[in-house]
């Protein structure tokens, strides 16, 4: 579902934010992204969608080439899922913005509101449909933006940093969701519990490369290997 190769890219400042890129995702699979501030991880995920555009090498999704004339043709396949949800909630009602990404792609009408009310409904929004999405509280904002995205059932689901403010009840919640759903899943992500819990394999990051690649439980586990690259063990692992 993701194949890049040797990509790199640096910023007009002269900061180099990939550097040789290598990661490939099967579908099906659930992968997470680790690494320190600067590791390069948001200059990622920005290449997935054509955000950014490779300047060297290449990145494919779903065996389409991230490329100028690719790019409606992308955001069709996957589904992006911002770090902010105030970057992702724009309409005057929340229900207006869960049916924005359908009611522009052309989806089926019926179909796609049947969808819009029942992950509105199974994250307890149903009743706050109409309201403005300022009025939301930041757990209530972060599972709206994630209905924006899970309407459209896209084959990639990106997640950036999806756990940040959210309560213990609902990070529960957005754990039992993300394991329940069979599409191919890549969470960017400081929680390292959260990875734990829902990634298969975990990619650790540091200056623009992946420099560690395995089986999630082996690598969250190596205290070593996270401090070299600035990070901590999961928080249930600490005590051990």
């Amino acid at each position: 579902m993701i194949d890049i190769e040797q990509l790199a890219f640096t910023y007009p400042d002269g900061t180099r934010a990939l550097d040789g890129l290598n990661l490939r995702v099967e579908k099906g699979e659930s992968v997470g992204i680790a690494g320190s501030n600067g590791a390069g991880k948001s200059t990622l995920v920005s290449h997935l969608n054509g955000w950014h555009l490779p300047q060297s090498g290449s990145a494919r999704i779903g065996g389409v080439a991230v490329e100028r004339k690719t790019v409606e043709q992308i955001r069709r396949m996957m589904g992006l899922v911002f770090q902010k949800p105030d970057d992702q909630l724009f309409m005057a009602r929340v229900y207006d913005d869960v049916m924005f990404g359908p009611s522009n792609l052309g989806m089926n009408e019926a179909e796609s509101h049947a969808e819009a009310e029942r992950l509105l409904r199974m994250f307890s929004l149903w009743e706050l449909r109409d309201k403005p999405p300022a009025h939301l509280s930041q757990g209530q904002k972060r599972f709206a933006a994630l209905a924006t995205v899970l309407v459209m059932k896209p084959e990639l689901l990106v997640m950036d940093e999806p756990t940040s403010d959210l309560d213990p009840r609902n990070r529960r919640m957005l754990i039992g969701l993300v394991n329940s759903l069979p599409t191919t899943k890549l969470t960017v992500s400081h929680d390292l519990d959260f990875i734990w819990e829902t990634c298969q394999r975990v990619c650790i990051m540091n200056k623009g490369k992946i420099i560690a690649n395995g089986p999630t439980k082996e690598i969250l586990s190596n205290r070593e290997l996270l401090e070299a690259n600035g990070l901590e063990l999961p928080l249930r692992l600490l005590g051990e």
